[in-house]
């Protein structure tokens, strides 16, 4: 889609590594101008400067953050994530209200920020990066899983609401994807294991996925960039796995 998104701009949270990169790069290629958003300032600035960009650091738990952030864009990418893994009986609340604070309120405030120009303009992409955790529940993930069922959810209000304005919204659901955020997991659930970490990702994070291999976070961006091109007009209010057939079975 050389040129697609040309004249449009787009805003990506967590854009400085891993997904967020990747999308804030598939973007920028296709023409978008792209707002770089990440808590990490050197990343962010490392980020926005490969695609041309433009750097903003923000802590995202931070609502006063959020309400500094670029209003006017077209394309809102909500991929700033976190996690922590713990038994419920063990999961610290500031943790739990934390994860819910970057991943379902700031997206919410986001939404609540830019839909109004996108309404002006008649035409909006809203793509939130969910994950197989919003489709399907595992343990010891309780934050985590908690607000990717919520996202799924906003995503849905929001295709309805903006049906009429020409503004679509949708989820991309991946499984395990090669990020910063993964490869720390992987080295937890050794640990807590007892495993090699090449023994986690086979045995412990692929272990519901028929296709053994994490996903890389060009691919995820792929998918995302479709949602915002122009042959996905039609498509709303949907969330789109990429998850090596996990929720197949």
């Amino acid at each position: 889609m050389s040129n697609g998104l040309r004249g449009r701009t787009a805003l990506v949270t967590g854009g400085g590594s891993g997904i967020g990169r990747a999308c804030a790069g598939a973007l920028a290629a296709a023409g978008a101008e792209v707002h770089v958003v990440d808590i990490d300032a050197g990343a962010a600035r490392t980020a926005a400067r490969e695609v041309g960009g433009v750097a903003h650091v923000a802590d995202l738990a931070d609502p006063d953050a959020v309400a500094a952030l670029p209003a006017a864009v077209d394309i809102l990418v909500n991929n700033a994530g976190l996690q922590h893994v713990a038994p419920i009986t063990e999961f610290p609340p500031e943790r739990f209200v934390r994860i819910q604070q970057v991943m379902v309120t700031a997206p919410f405030l986001l939404m609540r920020r830019t839909l109004p120009a996108m309404r002006e303009r008649g035409w909006g992409r809203v793509v939130n990066i969910s994950s197989v955790h919003g489709l399907r529940a595992s343990a010891y993930k309780s934050a985590y899983v908690a607000a990717k069922h919520a996202l799924e959810g906003l995503s849905k209000v929001a295709a309805i609401e903006g049906a009429a304005h020409g503004i679509t919204s949708n989820c991309v659901s991946p499984g395990y994807v090669r990020t910063p955020l993964v490869e720390g997991q992987i080295q937890d659930q050794a640990a807590a294991h007892g495993l090699a970490p090449e023994a986690v990702v086979g045995d412990v994070l692929l272990a519901r996925s028929p296709v053994k291999r994490l996903i890389e976070p060009a691919e995820v961006a792929a998918a995302v960039l479709w949602l915002c091109g122009p042959d996905s007009g039609y498509v709303t209010g949907i969330s789109l796995p990429v998850d090596g057939g996990w929720t197949a079975g």
